[in-house]
């Protein structure tokens, strides 16, 4: 008898993910392996009878924070339903945002062995993509502990997958402030020359969409006061040396709550930030390290699916 644990479900973070976009993102990716549906696998059709069933394990093959879990049976759900078999079940052994250990079984699959290999490089590569993004998030966030300041991830993710790279940042302890252009206005260099000064841009935007926040990036000092006068709502400060990052963030917090500046704003430090430099970064007492690198370098974590014999 197995000792594994047993979870009920694969992932209790919060806001999960929607299922009718992991639907739509498992479909096009099925659709990118098998070709259009039904599609088809020429290996696993022609050797694997389809009534021959079988047992696999999702395993973690490195250490690790684990995410995607979430995917694996509308994987299995859309392949079964392209070969016309039942679908195989799903015992989760961890959850998403869980540190994992390498050789640690993850999830159980049994079922039809041909629904298995078909959808076995399509669950691999969506959650170990997302398991890579969670690590690497748990990295940052482990090394924020006590500073007070958060990791933020930001635009830069594949295409197609921004929510799931997202939803592992969340994972693997990180925050997301916008989800694209169109919830928060960010207000950057090529904005402010096209509108002519900070103060002309923040204005058009607040006339034409007054319900969002509007972040205004700045470089230096002096810009950051100016998005303040302008009636920024946070501040990005962008490639600051910890010297004058923590000059910026003083002089923004000698401003809060005076002549209508809010009582706190928030500040996002951003540029190159590593993880050997995070906190010296927090301790200038900015909120927020956004880091690219979550999104648009994390390494994949390596996971396998492991037939039994």
């Amino acid at each position: 008898m197995s000792t594994l644990p047993v979870f009920a479900t694969a992932s209790t973070v919060t806001p999960g993910l929607d299922p009718a976009w992991v639907a739509r993102t498992v479909e096009v990716a099925l659709d990118e392996d098998l070709g259009l549906a039904p599609g088809r696998d020429v290996t696993s059709q022609a050797t694997i009878p389809p009534s021959a069933t079988g047992l696999a394990d999702l395993v973690a093959r490195e250490e690790g924070v684990v995410a995607g879990l979430v995917v694996v049976q509308e994987v299995l759900d859309q392949v079964a339903a392209r070969l016309a078999l039942p679908a195989p079940g799903v015992v989760f052994h961890a959850q998403d945002g869980d540190a994992v250990t390498a050789g640690q079984v993850l999830a159980s699959l049994e079922g039809r062995t041909q629904v298995l290999l078909v959808a076995e490089r399509t669950l691999l590569n969506l959650a170990s993509r997302a398991s890579g993004v969670a690590t690497a998030t748990r990295a940052f966030a482990r090394e924020l502990e006590g500073t007070g300041a958060q990791v933020l991830d930001t635009r830069k993710t594949t295409p197609g997958l921004r929510a799931l790279q997202k939803y592992a940042v969340r994972a693997g302890g990180g925050t997301n402030k916008r989800m694209g252009l169109y919830d928060v206005a960010m207000v950057k260099d090529n904005h402010v020359v096209a509108a002519g000064s900070v103060a002309a841009a923040t204005r058009a935007v607040r006339e034409m969409f007054p319900e969002v926040q509007i972040q205004v990036e700045a470089d230096t000092t002096a810009q950051a006061l100016e998005a303040l006068a302008s009636g920024a709502d946070f501040l990005l400060l962008d490639n600051m040396e910890p010297a004058r990052l923590a000059e910026t963030v003083a002089a923004v917090r000698e401003r809060e709550g005076k002549d209508g500046v809010p009582a706190h704003v928030e500040l996002e430090a951003t540029g190159n930030l590593t993880l050997g430099k995070a906190r010296e970064v927090a301790a200038t007492g900015v909120d927020f390290l956004s880091v690219g690198a979550l999104t648009h370098s994390a390494p994949i974590l390596d996971l396998a699916l492991d037939l039994r014999a």
